[in-house]
């Protein structure tokens, strides 16, 4: 009869452990989905995407400090309860205008606004205009405390800023969500689309293994990116239209692989007997084929994880993916890529570097777990 796949589950994750580069490759994943997951509580903008936008610190170097004034806007954002926070960010309240120094002149707050190196003009604002109203009774001492503590900070651009003076770590760690969850959505669609046009086709053949081949040859010999164009161009571009898009595209390699694995194991003994018993079809497929191809399966899905993420970056670099202003490494690419022959080439190198890493971990993750799981006998 089938093998149960729990039984190999530990041995596989020992052999995986025993391998240096899957041990990296395991840690590159997993720390990017933490980073995806808890973004919105570790970044330095939690605003909605990381959009604060300070157009006056727009390209700047890593490490790049500066001073900000937090002005309260007109109208209030309209707040979310803390789930859908730790989801989509927070609102802000409040406008950020970068300073290079301040003093209180009585009632009247006096900056000296920083718009570039070496430019910069001053602004002065009534301590009231700075305040929420619920401020307004206090005291001037307490008024000019409140501001120094809640709405002076001196912010530190980790890895510089856009050109649009958005922060760099805070989008790009919150960016990380995109190719996550592509990766998921699109190996989810593949895998399951796959699963059941594979193994329908290598278990019953004739008519159904030749229309499914028929299709499965069509699709083949489309290019992946025009496939994912033409079905963009008609559902549309988007946030999920484009994970749909992606999975839609990525489940032939993954049928082909099936229905091959199916047309060996539906000849073996234990299949025979199954059929002797008088089980039914589906359950042989589902219940004793299916659990033994699941070495095969992890390796495909890892490969397609990765082929997903890179398509994923490719689109949005071309305008057809993500859009703004929802943070996507292949746009911020995009953004940016006329840097790279300036003194600024790290606005795009950065994203680049972090697509790099994460396929590359998802690469070496596959080839580990074809070896492990010696898919090829």
């Amino acid at each position: 009869m089938s093998k149960d796949p729990g039984q190999q589950s530990d041995p596989i994750l020992k052999k995986l452990l025993r391998k240096p580069s899957a041990v990296l490759a395991l840690c590159i994943v997993g720390l990017t989905c933490l980073l995806a997951i808890f973004a919105y509580l570790i970044v330095p903008d939690a605003t909605p995407y990381a959009n604060r936008m300070v157009i006056e610190l727009g390209a700047r170097q890593p490490g790049f400090s500066k001073q900000l004034l937090f002005i309260p806007k007109a109208t209030g954002q309209e707040k979310e309860g803390h789930f859908f926070q730790w989801f989509n960010g927070t609102p802000s309240d409040y406008r950020a205008i970068p300073i290079n120094a301040y003093h209180f002149n009585g009632r009247t707050f006096v900056a000296e606004h920083y718009i570039d190196e070496g430019i910069s003009d001053t602004l002065s604002f009534p301590t009231e205009q700075l305040l929420s109203k619920d401020k307004w009774t206090l005291p001037l001492p307490e008024q000019q405390q409140y501001i120094e503590k809640h709405q002076l900070k001196k912010y530190t651009f980790w890895l510089g800023t856009d050109r649009y003076g958005r922060d760099i770590l805070s989008r790009l760690l919150i960016g990380a969500r995109v190719s996550i969850s592509v990766g998921l959505v699109a190996v989810f669609l593949s895998i399951t689309i796959g699963i059941v046009l594979g193994s329908l086709a290598g278990y019953f053949g004739g008519i159904v293994d030749n229309m499914v081949m028929w299709i499965i040859n069509i699709l083949w010999s489309i290019p992946t990116l025009l496939l994912v164009f033409a079905i963009t161009l008609t559902i549309g571009k988007g946030f999920w239209e484009i994970f749909i898009a992606i999975g839609l595209t990525m489940w032939v390699s993954a049928a082909r692989l099936i229905r091959g694995q199916v047309l060996v194991l539906r000849e073996m003994e234990y299949i025979t007997a199954a059929k002797a018993l008088g089980l039914g079809d589906m359950r042989i497929i589902f219940r004793h084929i299916l659990p033994n191809i699941a070495g095969p399966l992890m390796v495909i899905a890892a490969s397609n994880f990765a082929a997903a993420i890179l398509i994923e970056a490719g689109l949005s670099f071309l305008g057809i993916g993500v859009q703004p202003p929802q943070p996507s490494w292949g746009l911020m690419i995009k953004e940016h890529y006329n840097f790279i022959l300036t003194n600024r080439p790290l606005l795009a190198i950065i994203p680049g570097i972090a697509i790099m890493l994460l396929v590359y971990a998802f690469n070496v993750l596959g080839n580990a777990l074809r070896d492990v799981l010696d898919v090829r006998d």
